[in-house]
C-alpha cells in the first residue's frame, strides 16, 4: 500500500500526538473557512425570513472527504456557530440548539458514508442522505425551539419545518453536486498527498454518473416547483405553510413561497435538462476534466 498519500490525511487509522495535532489544525481551518463562507450569504433568507442560503456547505463536505468525518462534522458545528453568532452580535442560542448538532451529524454521516470507499456514485447518494438528515434535524430543532420560547406559534412548526427542510436542501444540493467535484479534483491534483488513496484514484480516473446527477437535481426541483405552484393556486396547500402566521403577514409570505419555490424548482429542472442535452454532445462531466 502506498503510504505517501496518507502522510497528511487525518482519517488514517494511525493515532498519536502528531495525528491529533493535524486533526485539530484542519478542524480549526475548516471551521474558519465555513464560518466565513456561511456569513457571506447569511443575509439571504428563506421566504419565512429565517433560515439562510448556504452554498458554503461544500467546505465541510470537502473536509469530511479529505480529512475524515470527525474533522468535517466538528468544523461544521463550530463554523456555523461562529457565523450565526457573528451575524447576531452575540452567542446565538438557536444555532447552538439546532444548527450545531445538525451540522455535526450531517457532515459526520457524510464523511462516514464515504470513508475508505469513495466513488462518485456514492458521493451523490451520501450528499442526498446527509443534506436531508442535517436539514430536517436543524429545521425541527429550530422551529421547536422558536415555538418553545413563544417566537412562533406552535401550529406553524410542522409546515415551517417541512418548508425549511425543502428550501435548504434544494438550495444546497446544486452547489454540493456541481461545485464540490471540480474543487475536490483541483485539490487532489495540486496536493495529491493530502487525499486518501481511494479519493485520489476516483478523482483522477472516473467521472460523475450522469443519470444519478440529473435525478439528484431534477427530483427536488420538481418537488419545489409543485409546491410553489400549489401554494399559489390552492389555499389548502398554502395553509400548511402559512396558516398559523399573523393574518397581516400570511399573504405576503404565501406569495414569497410561491415565487421563490417555483423559481428554485424551475432552475433545478432546467439545469437538469441542460445537463442531459450537454451530456449527449460534450459529456455532462466535461465540467470535471481530469487530464
Amino acid at each position: 500500500m502506498n503510504t505517501e498519500g496518507l502522510s497528511l490525511n487525518t482519517s488514517s487509522y494511525r493515532v498519536g500526538p502528531a495525528a491529533y495535532s493535524r486533526r485539530a489544525a484542519f478542524t480549526s481551518l475548516g471551521a474558519v473557512l465555513y464560518a466565513a463562507g456561511a456569513y457571506a450569504t447569511s443575509y439571504i433568507v428563506s421566504p419565512w425570513g429565517m433560515g439562510q442560503l448556504r452554498p458554503a456547505v461544500i467546505i465541510p463536505s470537502l473536509f469530511s472527504i479529505i480529512f475524515g468525518p470527525w474533522v468535517g462534522g466538528v468544523s461544521a458545528a463550530i463554523g456555523t456557530l461562529i457565523a450565526d453568532s457573528a451575524k447576531h452580535g452575540t452567542l446565538y442560542l438557536p444555532s447552538l440548539v439546532a444548527a450545531v448538532p445538525a451540522n455535526l451529524v450531517a457532515f459526520y454521516v457524510f464523511g462516514k458514508l464515504l470513508e475508505g470507499r469513495f466513488n462518485w456514485g456514492r458521493f451523490i447518494v451520501a450528499s442526498i442522505i446527509a443534506l436531508l438528515l442535517g436539514n430536517s434535524l436543524c429545521a425541527v430543532l429550530y422551529t421547536s425551539y422558536k415555538a418553545a420560547i413563544g417566537a412562533i406559534p406552535g401550529q406553524l412548526v410542522p409546515g415551517l419545518s417541512l418548508g425549511l427542510t425543502l428550501w435548504w436542501f434544494s438550495t444546497m444540493i446544486p452547489f454540493q453536486l456541481l461545485a464540490l467535484p471540480p474543487l475536490l479534483r483541483a485539490l487532489v491534483k495540486a496536493i495529491p498527498s493530502l487525499a486518501p488513496l481511494d479519493v485520489r484514484e476516483e478523482c483522477l480516473s472516473s467521472e460523475l454518473p450522469k443519470r444519478e446527477l440529473v435525478l439528484a437535481l431534477a427530483s427536488p426541483g420538481a418537488i419545489m416547483l409543485a409546491i410553489g405552484l400549489g401554494v399559489y393556486a390552492s389555499q389548502h396547500v398554502a395553509w400548511l405553510f402559512v396558516g398559523a402566521l399573523n393574518p397581516g403577514l400570511r399573504e405576503i409570505v404565501r406569495m414569497l413561497i410561491a415565487t421563490i419555490f417555483s423559481a428554485t424548482g424551475s432552475i433545478l429542472v432546467a439545469g437538469s435538462l441542460i445537463l442531459i442535452k450537454l451530456g449527449g454532445k460534450t459529456g455532462v462531466n466535461a465540467a470535471y476534466p481530469h487530464s
